[in-house]
């Protein structure tokens, strides 16, 4: 074996998202890694990992343009070291229902499938395990660090169907239960190991993966036999806690995080009027990844218009915080086109969001434009066209890097009416809230422009409209709820969870532990939001998880995230 220090380590990357992450996870345990630029690297490398985010098609189309995958199939056949990630994995396999013209580089048997999101919402998205399925007949000395009892972070809406038949048993490690099915979350056959998870936003857990990787030839032994059958693989998917840090400038240039109070998120005059500061962002993130928090959401409340976008300091926020912080980054604000003040460089959305995720970001949020782009698709229904026509960034950003990469950041507000009639088309609620003047319906118009300007489309239509569109993920807020501390808005969020198959993020409102167990049980919500409790240190985010712990509702325990 050669010398972990002195093996040349090189990472393949396609283009197709965050790998940022991957490599200051690296760092992170001692080693270095370079990149893989031209064919003759492959001959270079004593190990590679092959890391994927995105679409199954765009990755194998990215791996032929660049003459990579004639190299990376005579890599593996050398019997040099590789480890896949997440899409990473899935090319392996000999094709995907994602791209069903684009074949895989089939070194290994089966197809990749996607989830029915008829029975749980997709993508799949958040912590889960991933158990042992199989029993070695040989040394294990060198087996891939995982471990049933730790949680990894997946986020895919395609998968290989676990099986336990066939040449499974030859080389799946891992399977992982969904609601319903069951899927193949780690692969070990000789000299190729690979997960479906992400190891480098999965914390302690996914840097021991990374760990073994590195450090051992993990060779595994022929012989196996299958010790679980699908059926025997227990459900461990997570409700997910975010830590949400709204950025910008205060009055001396300072960025900072605040908090708004309704959205208003200056200090009274009697305190000076300036904004709201309550910490530097990427200190305060971290302290959120040691207190256990599943994922950081970074929200660029400014967009810093005066600035070329190459040097918005949220980049650098990006990638300070990915050296530290090995959970999922989101990033929200400014996602759309951009032009430089000198009105030189223009920046499509999907250039905008390259730029994030190669600075350290999973996800990108978009909130106005994503209301411009329902009011749009609405508009292309009413007049009988074909509302998908790719010149969303939804679309756009989707297309590339996955659908699992676009959050849609809602802000919404209460519009109280006397009777359904009065809505004017949009959809309505009977509320156990009534309004000023004793109003027992209302809808929830989606704003703009941080909530200073009402739009007419409501969130139903919104919602609807840009899962269509490609969109992975809802983060709902509530105008009325922000900063109040008396709970989240459940009527809303209910409704939303009752109109779309895809994750929800609960946002605005929590105060106290009890609300972020209510909501779940509620609404069933894949995740549960906070900004200003946690920042305040009025409620701990290991207060919450031990909360829902003690309340039924699985949890990453918060002891994983310990620093790193």
């Amino acid at each position: 074996m050669v010398a972990a220090a002195k093996q040349k380590l090189y990472l393949l990357d396609y283009g197709a998202g965050n790998v940022r992450s991957l490599l200051n996870a690296v760092e992170r345990l001692g080693y270095t890694i370079e990149y893989i630029a031209t064919a003759n690297d492959f001959d270079k490398a004593d190990k590679i990992i092959f890391p994927g985010v995105g679409a199954f098609g765009y990755a194998m189309k990215a791996l032929q343009n660049k003459g990579f995958a004639e190299p990376l199939k005579a890599f593996v056949a050398s019997g040099r070291p590789l480890m896949g990630i997440c899409v990473g994995m899935q090319v392996l396999f000999e094709g995907s229902d994602e791209s069903p013209s684009d074949p895989g580089l089939g070194i290994f048997e089966g197809r990749v499938r996607l989830f029915d999101s008829k029975t749980k919402t997709v993508p799949h998205m958040g912590w889960n395990s991933a158990q042992m399925v199989h029993e070695e007949r040989g040394s294990t000395v060198n087996a891939p660090d995982l471990d049933e009892e730790r949680r990894y972070y997946f986020v895919h809406s395609y998968g290989v169907p676990y099986t336990a038949a066939g040449k499974q048993g030859e080389f799946v490690y891992t399977a992982t239960r969904y609601g319903d099915e069951t899927i193949v979350s780690s692969i070990w056959q000789g000299n190729v190991f690979a997960t479906q998870f992400h190891p480098e936003k999965s914390g302690t857990a996914g840097l021991a993966a990374l760990r073994s990787f590195i450090e051992s030839d993990l060779v595994r032994p022929t012989a196996s036999k299958v010790i679980k059958a699908p059926v025997d693989i227990r459900k461990e998917f997570t409700t997910r806690v975010i830590a949400c840090l709204d950025v910008r400038a205060n009055d001396t240039g300072d960025l900072v995080v605040t908090k708004g109070d309704q959205y208003d998120v200056r200090e009274s005059v009697d305190k000076g009027g300036d904004v709201r500061n309550l910490g530097k962002p990427v200190d305060l993130a971290k302290r959120y990844f040691d207190e256990g928090a599943d994922e950081i959401a970074f929200l660029n409340i400014t967009s810093f218009r005066n600035l070329p976008f190459k040097d918005t300091p949220m980049l650098e926020v990006l990638r300070q915080a990915s050296r530290c912080i090995f959970v999922p980054l989101t990033i929200g604000g400014g996602v759309r086109d951009v032009v430089d003040p000198d009105g030189e460089q223009v920046w499509p959305a999907v250039q905008v969001a390259g730029e994030y995720f190669r600075s350290g970001a999973d996800k990108v949020s978009i909130g106005s434009d994503a209301v411009y782009a329902a009011e749009r698709y609405w508009q292309r229904v009413s007049e009988g066209c074909e509302p998908l026509d790719g010149k969303t960034a939804i679309e756009q950003i989707a297309e590339r890097y996955g659908n699992q990469a676009v959050v849609i950041s809602v802000d919404p507000r209460r519009i109280y009416v006397r009777s359904p009639d009065d809505a004017k088309g949009h959809h309505v609620i009977k509320t156990a809230f009534p309004g000023p003047s004793g109003e027992q319906y209302c809808w929830y118009q989606c704003t703009v422009k941080g909530g200073r300007e009402g739009r007419d489309v409501d969130v139903r239509q919104l919602v609807t409209a840009c899962a269509a569109l490609g969109a992975g993920e809802v983060l709902l807020n509530c105008m009325d709820k922000d900063g109040t501390n008396s709970g989240y808005d459940i009527e809303l969020i209910a409704d939303t969870k009752a109109a779309v198959s895809i994750p929800v993020i609960a946002s605005s409102g929590a105060g106290k532990p009890e609300h972020f167990s209510e909501v779940v049980d509620k609404t069933g919500v894949e995740a549960v939001l906070a900004a200003g409790i946690f920042h305040r240190c009025e409620v701990p985010i290991e207060a919450v998880k031990n909360h829902l712990s003690q309340h039924g509702i699985a949890i990453r325990p918060v002891k994983q995230m310990s620093s790193v």
